[in-house]
């Protein structure tokens, strides 16, 4: 039991860790290579792709996506959705994707000119899976080497941390006075019971067998 009890509280810290690593905002210094717009078919991973845009029509197998193409720091390509959030989740409210697409097709530039941009984006990339992050933001860097301190993260994780303790002691007060009692009475009135259905089954046995008492 006590395996199956901290394999149940690892698996749900593991589950709270994956939707704030996918939620939260991430910064990466990349340089636009190509902006493109094309059909995407939903398939085994339709849970990654925001909902409709605003005031368009629902289409449950596909629709017509943004994508811009970049390269990191190191070379490696990145490649980012550009989808509207809306009033769904995760609460980014973004309702801008034409613009920021018009933008981030502005600030394409070559191996040989780079210019370099900040993409505030959340999710992930899983070549696999063909996921992909969405951005929601872009500016240009100071440079290559620019480290963004997250902030915001940090402040929600504070809070986060914060709420749950809270909680928790709220909880352990709570149970030392209301449910603890309760459970050690119970546990009496168990054992009260069972020693009288012992006592009974002794008194059944001896009277079977003719035994005095």
């Amino acid at each position: 039991m006590v395996y199956v009890k901290w394999f149940f509280i690892l698996a749900v810290w593991g589950l709270v860790a994956a939707v704030l690593h996918y939620t939260l905002p991430q910064h990466d210094v990349v340089r636009i290579t190509d902006t493109y717009e094309t059909r995407v078919d939903y398939g085994e991973n339709a849970l990654f792709w925001a909902s409709e845009s605003p005031g368009m029509a629902t289409d449950l197998q596909g629709r017509d996506v943004f994508f811009i193409q970049s390269r990191l720091t190191d070379g490696r390509p990145m490649i980012y959705r550009n989808e509207d959030t809306g009033w769904g989740w995760p609460p980014y409210f973004k309702f801008d994707s034409a613009n920021l697409q018009a933008d981030a097709a502005d600030l394409k530039s070559t191996q040989e000119a780079p210019r370099w941009v900040v993409v505030r984006h959340y999710g992930w990339r899983n070549e696999l899976l063909s996921i992909y992050p969405n951005a929601v933001h872009l500016r240009l860097a100071e440079g290559p080497e620019e480290r963004i301190v997250p902030w915001l993260n940090i402040v929600i994780l504070v809070l986060l941390a914060a709420l749950v303790w809270g909680v928790w002691v709220r909880w352990r007060r709570f149970r030392r006075r209301r449910l603890d009692p309760v459970l050690e009475e119970m546990g009496d009135s168990v054992a009260d019971v069972s020693d009288g259905v012992a006592e009974r089954l002794a008194r059944l046995r001896r009277w079977w067998k003719n035994e005095p008492g």
